[in-house]
């Protein structure tokens, strides 16, 4: 794909269509973005035990979190939007759990792993905002018994 990819070929019609997507992308999504590069930089520089140990969950959490605020706003039923943003805040728990795990382990920059914390508290920030836009009155019940009154 990139082998045929000719740099002059970029013109002002791709930067503005770039920046139309990146402008109508919400905060929220960008903040998921920004923890998948932080958490990114942070396994690539621990040692190969923990990577081994530590590497994919950290990724895997951190993907989760684009990917569920996706599938999120891409359906109107409240259920299935509670269900995605449970796994998120999921998924946020255990990527800043394992940064206090690799803080006590001592096995890296505790500024770096700040970094990290900080974002998660950022994004739920956003988190708790995006929320409070579901709409209670579009839900269905799947059999499940949960977020129904």
């Amino acid at each position: 794909m990139w082998e045929n990819w000719d740099e002059n070929e970029w013109d002002e019609s791709d930067e503005a269509e770039f920046l139309r997507k990146k402008a109508n992308t919400p905060p929220l999504m960008w903040k998921c973005i920004d923890i998948v590069k932080l958490t990114r930089a942070i396994v690539g520089s621990l040692d190969e035990a923990r990577t081994e140990l530590y590497g994919s969950s950290m990724i895997q959490s951190a993907k989760i979190l684009a990917i569920k605020y996706i599938e999120a706003n891409a359906h109107p039923n409240y259920i299935i939007k509670m269900e995605n943003a449970v796994v998120m805040k999921i998924n946020a728990r255990m990527l800043y759990d394992m940064t206090l795990q690799l803080a006590l382990e001592s096995t890296h920059a505790e500024e770096h792993l700040q970094l990290l914390r900080d974002a998660i508290g950022e994004l739920k920030k956003l988190f708790v905002d995006w929320v409070k836009t579901f709409n209670k009155n579009q839900r269905s019940d799947d059999g499940w018994g949960l977020f129904v009154d």
